[in-house]
């Protein structure tokens, strides 16, 4: 893998076209936070020389992949960045952030810290004994933090009648311990959650998460070898039910920007499907830069535990950039956009998708 990665790293002829779509240097305009330095910094990481901004440059990067859509030699910056991390972990360099929530994750089965005894409190009791082969994954944020994602996603599936469960124990996908560098960890999660879905016999996993989402549909096959199971997330399943006219949506007069997640629109593609879910029911205007030059939310990848100013000003400028409130698809960014508004003091709030589609 070292050896693909470093034919990877000649590639980069230091062009700089990369430099200015960066969301790390557009905030901090120091030219060493830029791809190129990345580059530079994984290849000493991997020949054994490994000073501290090394390090910092591998973990305050968010993996947005905004450099990889302007790179004229299509370098994979943030496929080296992700092996550098594992090279760093093993190594022994392990931020004390990273360590806690990897703990969490083993231990609680959540990468928030929260007891999970509470977790569906607002659950109705008889759905928690239901069985399905289609299982809808809530993640960690949903399920702790922002409970009202998971509640309209669930009450806008049951609205159009599908045939669904949800795990009392679900555990966390891993994704945060794979971002983070920590592969071995994360395949020990990986296969503990694709054990158990055999198990119960699940086929196809609908999610709300972004991140749940790319780690269950790439990760998992990667690590794996292969998975059993379908991946969707609620927006692929909730525009074909539109569509299909098995559920129609309220109009509303409201307006709103929409924002693309990194992991759901540049990394996997889903651009139309929110798009025509919301056109049903609000007014929606667009980002200057969306779509596959969508703005990081400045959450993603394990940045926003060790680097917190940093998320914000990244989180910031998108905030700043937005013509009205924002809705998006991704309960990090949903998470990491409204607490930016409230420290920055930005009149801005954040919504995602499912929240506008309950009346």
């Amino acid at each position: 893998m070292d050896k693909d990665v470093l034919k990877e790293i000649e590639l980069c002829d230091e062009c700089g076209v990369c430099i200015n779509v960066c969301p790390i240097y557009e905030v901090t305009g120091k030219e060493l936070f830029t791809p190129i330095s990345r580059i530079k910094a994984a290849e000493k990481v991997f020949k054994g020389n490994i000073p501290s901004e090394a390090v910092e440059l591998m973990y305050n990067c968010p993996e947005c992949g905004r450099c990889e859509e302007v790179c004229p030699n299509e370098v994979k910056i943030t496929k080296i960045v992700e092996v550098a991390r594992n090279r760093l972990i093993k190594k022994g360099f392990v931020f004390d952030a990273h360590k806690r929530i990897a703990k969490w994750i083993v231990e609680l089965g959540n990468s928030v810290g929260k007891e999970p005894e509470k977790r569906l409190e607002w659950l109705p009791e008889e759905f928690k004994e239901k069985e399905s082969n289609t299982l809808l994954y809530l993640g960690c944020l949903p399920s702790y933090l922002i409970k009202n994602i998971a509640k309209t996603t669930y009450t806008v599936l049951k609205r159009a009648e599908v045939d669904f469960m949800i795990l009392e124990d679900e555990g966390c996908c891993g994704v945060y311990l794979y971002d983070a560098g920590m592969v071995e960890l994360a395949e020990e999660v990986f296969t503990k959650n694709a054990e158990r879905f055999e198990k119960i016999g699940v086929e196809k996993i609908i999610t709300p998460c972004a991140g749940c989402y790319r780690c269950f549909k790439r990760y998992y096959p990667r690590v794996l070898g292969k998975t059993d199971f379908e991946v969707y997330h609620v927006v692929e399943v909730i525009d074909e039910l539109v569509r299909d006219k098995k559920l129609s949506l309220k109009k509303k007069e409201m307006h709103f920007t929409y924002h693309d997640p990194c992991r759901l629109g540049r990394k996997e593609g889903l651009y139309e499907e929110p798009r025509r879910i919301l056109r049903e029911c609000v007014e929606i205007a667009e980002l200057k830069e969306n779509r596959d030059m969508g703005m990081c939310c400045g959450a993603g990848a394990g940045i926003r535990s060790i680097y917190r100013d940093l998320s914000m000003e990244v989180a910031a400028k998108l905030l700043n950039s937005a013509q009205s409130n924002i809705i998006t698809s991704c309960p990090f960014c949903t998470f990491n956009l409204n607490y930016a508004a409230k420290k920055k003091g930005i009149d801005k709030e954040v919504k995602y998708i499912t929240e506008l589609l309950v009346d």
